[in-house]
């Protein structure tokens, strides 16, 4: 009898610019090539709203569950933690990517905290101190962690920032041209905004010269995700580079592991991601 090949599934949530997503399209990357190399089949499934789907959909969908799938790989859960519990009490085999959770929950993720905290260490370091922040989307992990990675580096350098320079942009390009606006109005204005992706800086850096100012002369800008259209534009972005393909390569080859019985679970891994300066960012005059 011929064994048939594993399956696997990627569950990843859709967003605005989703196709064009850098995080999206190196997931998808990493797993697709650990699935090649295992031999194994990987069948990729785009929700909009994961409580409903887990709760409502997803049980009902044969193509989605055993025997036919062997375990899923879910990009990220969007705060919905108890969905997991779901999937756990149908007995199918998962690991989460983009979290770390305390409990014993397969995951791999990468150290945003760490990674924000260094990118406010050096526009510190360049003598700003009147820092705005655009924020991520609170309800994921790599949003909040970003956040209090920027709070930590404030914090140990007894910097306080008004209320006012704290923005909600949820990694949405037109939330964050209106952050980027409302910053600018601002009669005492920051002289660097951190935003908690590179689609959010690249919309920031818009917005400052729509507004007849500078990058970095004026305003310097940090980003999140070392997009690699950046290279295109007209100054090169200051931003943080992270292992996304191999952050999906793990958890497929995690997975896999668990389902074979390779490993015990829980398996846990959490990445480090690299500090980029580049020309957006400069010391203040």
């Amino acid at each position: 009898m011929i064994r048939r090949q594993r399956m696997y599934a990627l569950f990843l949530h859709r967003f605005e610019d989703f196709f064009t997503s850098f995080f999206a399209t190196n997931i998808i990357k990493g797993a697709s090539l650990a699935a090649s190399r295992l031999e194994a089949d990987l069948l990729l499934h785009i929700f909009d709203d994961l409580n409903k789907f887990i709760r409502e959909e997803w049980p009902f969908i044969p193509s989605l569950n055993p025997p036919y799938v062997d375990g899923i790989i879910f990009g990220d859960v969007n705060g919905h933690r108890s969905c997991l519990d779901v999937v756990s009490s149908k007995g199918v085999p998962f690991i989460v990517l983009n979290n770390n959770f305390a409990e014993s929950i397969n995951c791999v993720s990468i150290n945003n905290r760490d990674a924000a905290r260094q990118l406010t260490e050096s526009l510190i370091a360049l003598g700003h101190t009147k820092i705005a922040v655009i924020n991520g989307n609170l309800k994921t992990h790599a949003g909040f962690e970003r956040l209090a990675g920027f709070k930590d580096a404030l914090k140990a350098h007894n910097i306080n920032i008004p209320g006012s320079y704290i923005k909600n942009g949820e990694f949405l390009r037109s939330l964050s041209r209106t952050a980027a606006e409302e910053l600018l109005k601002l009669d005492d204005k920051p002289t660097a905004i951190f935003a908690a992706s590179d689609v959010m800086a690249m919309e920031a850096i818009e917005v400052i010269r729509e507004n007849n100012l500078k990058v970095p002369e004026d305003i310097s800008v940090f980003g999140f995700d070392n997009f690699p259209m950046n290279i295109y534009s007209k100054i090169s972005l200051s931003t943080v580079s992270q292992p996304l393909e191999e952050m999906g390569r793990l958890g497929v080859e995690a997975l896999n592991q668990i389902v074979s019985k390779q490993i015990k679970p829980p398996f846990k891994r959490e990445l480090q991601a690299q500090v980029m300066q580049r020309e957006s960012c400069a010391k203040l005059i």
